[in-house]
């Protein structure tokens, strides 16, 4: 049923574009949200990653930062580094309202979800709050997180997670002021229990966002949590996260 689903999501999305044609995110090429070639520009995040927070490391196993500060979740990990052709991608569909592109990014990193093979219960999007929903109108998370939920077969459940107070900003917060912006900063749902849960963002720097998340998730009796980005801003790009 769910993959009936989702090609019916995928036509609907193909029909759109063929009404209105659309220009590549990342190059300008007419045609297509995404073009082939801008996709096989995506830069994988593979090769030895902490086991906990994904972070490249040198050898395999968990990360210093991990073994002395371990995030709430049992695993991130992202699709790809966020760079072009992916940075302008998500920032298409985040201020652009260019709502096809959360299709196009679902479709490409739909084998790697499935290579992941966490086996989850329910599919969960970051929310965000109720000022910032309400200046841009949708969630972008949400516009990928359901077209992943429905290739991967697994329910999509999007107020299982709810924010109880707005935040500033992580963009440009060192990793101690991220972590303390989103402490306690979610509630989720009862219907968790018992559950594995897999939370889906755009886009993770340190993952203390992720990380309050999934406690959330914790104190309302899931069994598991896990994390899934699009992609992974990482230290050598000069983001102040240290």
């Amino acid at each position: 049923m769910q993959n009936w689903r989702y090609k019916a999501y995928r036509s609907f999305w193909s029909a759109l574009d063929l009404l209105y044609p659309p220009v590549c995110a990342g190059c300008g090429a007419a045609g297509s949200s995404w073009c082939r070639e801008c996709q096989q520009r995506v830069n994988i995040l593979d090769g030895n990653l902490c086991d906990v927070c994904g972070l490249p490391q040198e050898k395999p196993g968990t990360c210093e930062g991990c073994l002395t500060d371990r995030p709430r979740y049992r695993s991130l990990r992202a699709w790809t580094v966020f760079e072009d052709p992916v940075r302008s991608a998500l920032h298409k569909l985040k201020y652009r309202r260019d709502f096809s592109m959360g299709d196009a990014i679902a479709a490409a990193m739909l084998p790697f979800a499935k290579k992941l093979a966490w086996n989850a219960d329910l599919i969960v999007p970051v929310p965000l709050g109720k000022h910032r929903l309400r200046e841009r109108g949708y969630n972008q998370v949400a516009m990928i997180a359901k077209p992943l939920a429905m290739g991967l077969g697994v329910k999509y459940f999007p107020k299982a997670l709810m924010r109880r107070k707005e935040t500033r900003s992580q963009v440009g917060l060192s990793r101690e002021e991220r972590k303390l912006n989103v402490q306690s900063v979610f509630q989720a749902h009862p219907g968790v229990r018992g559950k594995i849960v897999l939370i889906i963002d755009d886009v993770s720097t340190t993952g203390s966002t992720l990380s309050s998340g999934a406690e959330a998730f914790y104190a309302s009796g899931a069994r598991d949590v896990y994390a899934l980005t699009v992609a992974r801003a990482l230290p050598h790009h000069g983001l102040a996260i240290a």
